[in-house]
């Protein structure tokens, strides 16, 4: 028995919002674990006396597990029942969340973030399965808006939420970690009585251990060199050398393996596809692009414009505003036609154009003009990122529908977790070395000691001045280089071939109504 909805039963509209709900419920917690404790990072290493090193692994730690995570998860859910999964995903979540909550020490924070991103790695993959498995493509593009409104609150407003929760007395830090907790359960108890999914009844199940171990191994060692060239060891070392070369050897070996067993975690007859790799490629430049860039902006306003965390968030609306306007609008547009492709490329051009007008700002350029170019920038996010996911769900079979999903979504967080890294270097160093010329070649110092740029509050005025100038000037520099990231996008977007979404859930239902009609494109 097939899981879900056969191929020609669609889910009733009431009972698909029902559904949505909750599932997007899990999605907007999963969303905002990393961003609401990024302006709350500071005071929680400082309250646990961590190290600079421990600061870094605090986010590093759950990037590393989500983005390895998440075709495993993707895999699971074309074997096993997509609901269980789905909330055994939320319990591993709130188990780490409270776990994370209650951290007496730094190493105990790291562990419990690790732990948290397994279950962020399996929400993000496993609610665009679910969704792809109870909408059809055709209608799936209307819903789009909702997705897009989640990730733009919870990537805009988690910092805005974590500021204003270290700033209440009764609450604290360890907030930023429960306050997910009741709207997971809340989220539980919503899938539970409204999400209907049929138990997969299959025999002789194949789970590739092996190939999900080589992934994750793979992957994590060069997500942990990329998070520490430049700053621990240089790109030209032995360090960088052994790193490389080991996660290279280790992710080959996991392509030998995953050839060649029966039920691979990453299937390559689907990654092969032009389809399914313009997608890929597509998805993890936007991902590098949008956020390897936008990171950076709460940052650029704080400390290169002065205005305070709140301020800041507020100040990061035109780029939520794009995502959400353009995702609503264009998704019930796609729904509508069918038509996709002209959108994903439109959308990847407005994107480079956004970071290109992004790219010309500086400590006091017009708050107009930065908000013209977070608005194009998230116009462009909005009308890329879920539809390169909709085109790949588009082109496979129900039975195959995690494992595609899933990697799409795991490059597209792979391409983000190497901007978030490879710009926060570019954009460091570019800080020393402005501040050096700046201060005439001398370090920021304050009572014998260095002082860091970013505590702003222990350097004297005339220094505020010069490392705001500095800060504002520099981040220009990181997001000319998301809109040649983003570039990239654009062309693997016009490589893609017309596609016309398919009005079935399932794809050997189109084939036995239509033998000649194939979405399968490449």
């Amino acid at each position: 028995m097939a899981e879900g909805n056969a191929a020609d039963e669609v889910m009733p509209r009431r009972q698909v919002l029902e559904s949505l709900s909750g599932l997007l419920l899990v999605l907007f917690v999963a969303m905002i674990s990393s961003t609401v404790v990024s302006t709350a990072l500071p005071l929680i290493i400082g309250s646990l006396n961590g190290s600079q090193a421990q600061y870094t692994w605090v986010v590093t730690a759950t990037l590393l597990t989500a983005t390895a995570s998440t075709p495993i998860w993707g895999k699971l859910a074309d074997l096993f029942n997509k609901k269980s999964l789905v909330q055994i995903a939320i319990v591993v979540f709130v188990l780490g969340s409270v776990a994370a909550g209650f951290a007496q020490n730094a190493e105990q924070l790291i562990a419990a973030r690790a732990f948290q991103g397994l279950g962020v790695g399996g929400l993000q993959a496993l609610v665009q399965v679910v969704i792809a498995a109870i909408i059809p493509p055709r209608e799936r593009g209307r819903y789009n808006g909702y997705l897009g409104a989640v990730m733009a609150v919870a990537t805009v407003g988690g910092p805005l939420l974590g500021g204003l929760i270290v700033d209440v007395p009764w609450m604290g830090w360890r907030w930023c970690f429960f306050v997910g907790v009741p709207i997971a359960l809340v989220a539980f108890i919503v899938l539970q009585k409204t999400l209907h999914l049929e138990t997969i009844r299959r025999q002789n199940v194949h789970v590739d251990y092996a190939g999900a171990a080589l992934i994750a191994v793979g992957v994590s060692d060069l997500l942990i060199w990329v998070s520490f060239v430049g700053n621990s060891f240089d790109w030209m070392s032995w360090q960088s050398a052994a790193m490389v070369i080991g996660g290279v050897l280790v992710l080959g070996t996991a392509v030998i393996v995953e050839s060649r067993v029966r039920e691979p975690v990453v299937p390559l007859h689907i990654v092969r596809t032009r389809t399914a790799a313009l997608a890929i490629v597509a998805s993890l430049a936007v991902g590098l692009a949008m956020f390897g860039g936008a990171v950076f902006l709460g940052q650029y306003f704080q400390v290169g414009r002065g205005y305070t965390p709140t301020e800041a968030g507020l100040l990061t609306i035109p780029l939520m505003a794009g995502v959400f306007v353009a995702s609503t609008v264009v998704g019930r547009i796609i729904s509508r036609t069918g038509v996709i492709k002209p959108y994903i490329v439109a959308g990847a051009v407005i994107l480079v154009i956004g970071f290109l007008g992004l790219g010309m700002i500086d400590h006091d350029t017009s708050l107009w003009l930065v908000g013209g170019g977070m608005a194009l920038a998230g116009t462009g996010v909005g009308m890329t990122m879920q539809n390169l996911v909709l085109v790949v769900q588009n082109s496979v079979a129900l039975r195959d529908l995690g494992a595609a999903s899933a990697s799409v979504t795991f490059f597209r967080s792979l391409g983000g977790t190497i901007g978030v890294s490879v710009l926060g270097a570019v954009l460091a160093n570019r800080v020393t070395a402005d501040l050096t010329a700046a201060l005439g070649g001398h370090g920021l110092t304050s009572g014998g000691g260095n002082t860091s740029a970013l505590n702003l509050a222990a350097l004297p005025p005339e220094i505020q001045h010069v490392v705001r100038t500095v800060y504002g000037d520099a981040t220009a520099h990181i997001f000319l280089i998301s809109a040649a990231a983003a570039v990239v996008g654009v062309i693997a977007a016009l490589l893609l071939k017309p596609i016309t979404l398919r009005t079935t859930i399932d794809l050997e239902k189109v084939k036995q109504d239509d033998p000649v009609s194939d979405p399968i494109v490449g």
